[in-house]
């Protein structure tokens, strides 16, 4: 009994090093801004793309059902390869095959900016000054960019000036839909030109056309994540197959075993990620800069 527990302690503890030795190296703050490649994918593998509370204890908990899984995958095989793989399997899985999704919350969101500058335009035609127009708009936000108007909101009332605000909120929606809005808001402080309902209306136009377009090429990619999400699932069958039958795994109970177990593991765990990134549209380009936190209280 009491090598077991210490088969479980040591077990746990070697693939929670690996999992936290990888953390440390990612890092544990999601910047705003991200461009494409292996070192973002990898972050958003391991700590997600959503800074709501619930995701991120979501996210806590697939890690550390992470380490109890490979930890138990290794005490039933005694291979640590194994262990390593079923503990990559718990946050991995649901990452492989949420493929597509991330796309989907960013076009509706695309969508709720765009009725969002409707509102925007309708409640400045009225006269109200720009500050009192998005506070008016709180109640009625669509509850996709709900939480980010909110926090703006809240910036301004906070003495923020208007235009580290709106870089902000820009920064926090990521997308050049709503770059044009912040852009056409900005440019309204500078000039109090009496054109700021049309333009916002123009945009809010053109919004809706990026989602339909954004949606048909969405309908066209389907077949490449039913490829990711058919590779998956094989992988799990492979997986759960060798932790059955010993007799499968034998082999590669040596060294030499794990060592190949190891190569053909990383190569398979690649082809799943490089499948996943060409099943995914490219990252769109911003083009407003990035707030100053000097210029917030100026």
């Amino acid at each position: 009994m009491n090598v077991e527990l210490v088969a479980v302690v040591s077990g746990a503890a070697c693939v929670a090093g690996m999992v936290l030795a990888v953390v440390a190296v990612v890092g544990t703050r999601r910047p705003r801004r991200t461009r494409p490649g292996a070192g973002n994918d990898l972050r958003r593998f391991l700590l997600g793309t959503d800074t709501s509370r619930r995701q991120q204890r979501r996210r806590r908990s697939l890690l550390v059902g992470a380490v109890v899984a490979g930890a138990l995958a290794f005490l039933l095989t005694g291979l640590p390869v194994v262990g390593l793989l079923v503990a990559l399997a718990v946050p991995g899985v649901p990452w492989l095959f949420a493929v597509g999704r991330e796309e989907q919350r960013a076009i509706a969101r695309i969508e709720a900016v765009g009725e969002w500058t409707r509102r925007l335009k309708d409640v400045s035609a009225v006269g109200q000054g720009l500050q009192q127009a998005i506070a008016s708009t709180v109640t009625t936000v669509p509850e996709e960019i709900e939480e980010e108007v909110r926090v703006l909101a809240a910036r301004l009332q906070a003495g923020w000036s208007a235009r580290a605000a709106l870089l902000a909120f820009a920064d926090e929606i990521g997308d050049p839909v709503c770059d044009q809005v912040v852009a056409a808001l900005i440019l309204h402080l500078t000039d109090r030109g009496e054109r700021l309902g049309d333009v916002l209306g123009s945009i809010a136009g053109a919004a809706a056309a990026e989602v339909a377009t954004r949606r048909e090429i969405e309908a066209k990619r389907t077949q490449p994540r039913f490829a990711v999400r058919f590779l998956t699932g094989m992988t799990l069958a492979t997986l759960a197959y060798g932790l059955l039958n010993t007799e499968y795994m034998r082999p590669y109970g040596t060294p030499t075993g794990q060592l190949v177990m190891v190569v053909l593991g990383t190569c398979f765990v690649g082809l799943l990620v490089w499948v996943r990134a060409m099943s995914q549209p490219p990252q769109p380009a911003r083009f407003l800069p990035a707030p100053d936190p000097e210029e917030a209280l100026r």
